[in-house]
């Protein structure tokens, strides 16, 4: 099981997420989920919004607690929107091409999940994505398949709709393979305007996946902690664990729903897989 997260508002420095709470995403990668015997150590990534035109990205095939680079960087960029991953293989290589955030143009990508059955799925699936779009695919996961199948079924017009698609063909696909259940899925996504996350699996077991509170609401509640004070009113993490034991700080995201935070009011809708 992999583990990513998503930030949305006024600019922070990444590591203030990724090493400072009690259970930050790098404390995080150190240890293995309950049905799994290996840490998250078969890479990591941070994409973020800049001045730039297209985001940045650093990726790496190391475990993310031992990487330097990766704590100098997220102490000196400072971003209104970012992605973090930390990767637990589920069969393909452990290389940088294979290490999250997926980029193309302004939307980056990171999944946490499966397709079942990959190794007999792939080539079809490969075959399913633009030809335009198919020489910007560099690894071999599963992850970046479906971000670029997404985008083949409209992601950047309708980014809701685009990964409905993909999870409606990936499943359609997988089924006529034999498959019982062909997903584990959540998903983030931006085009550095707006954070998307989408939680749903085939079967009824979905993998985790937390929003934070209104900052507004949670100020009133702790007034005395000065973590929340230079956060903005629109801030938002989501999570796939919860980086710190704060009563009231992190809701679940149901199984079968996509969220939306943007400026304003956030929108949280049902995800329902449909066949492109």
């Amino acid at each position: 099981m992999c583990r990513w997260l998503g930030y949305f508002g006024a600019p922070i420095r990444p590591e203030e997420l990724l090493y400072q709470p009690a259970r930050s995403l790098i404390e995080q990668s150190k240890s293995h989920a309950p049905d799994l015997s290996v840490a998250n150590a078969d890479g990591h990534g941070l994409g973020w919004y800049g001045t730039a035109d297209a985001p940045g990205l650093f990726r790496s095939a190391s475990p993310a607690w031992g990487d330097r680079n990766l704590r100098e960087v997220s102490a000196q960029i400072s971003s209104p929107l970012f992605l973090a991953h930390v990767r637990a293989s589920t069969g393909t290589p452990v290389q940088q091409t294979n290490c999250h955030p997926f980029r193309y143009g302004q939307w980056m990508f990171v999944h946490n999940g499966f397709i079942d059955a990959y190794d007999r799925l792939r080539r079809d699936l490969l075959l399913s994505v633009d030809p335009k779009l198919f020489p910007e695919i560099e690894g071999t996961t599963d992850s970046e398949l479906m971000f670029y199948l997404a985008l083949t079924f409209g992601l950047a017009d309708d980014p809701v709709g685009g990964l409905e698609r993909m999870a409606g063909f990936i499943e359609a696909e997988g089924r006529r393979a034999g498959s019982a259940h062909p997903l584990q899925m959540t998903v983030g996504i931006s085009d550095g305007v707006r954070l998307y996350a989408a939680r749903y699996a085939s079967d009824a077991e979905a993998n985790t996946l937390y929003v934070s509170s209104s900052v507004r609401d949670l100020r009133l509640l702790y007034p005395a902690d000065e973590r929340l004070q230079h956060f903005s009113d629109e801030s938002r993490v989501i999570v796939s664990e919860p980086l710190v034991d704060l009563p009231g700080l992190w809701r679940e995201i149901p199984p079968g729903t996509a969220l939306v935070v943007q400026e304003g009011d956030d929108r949280e809708v049902p995800f329902r897989p449909s066949e492109p």
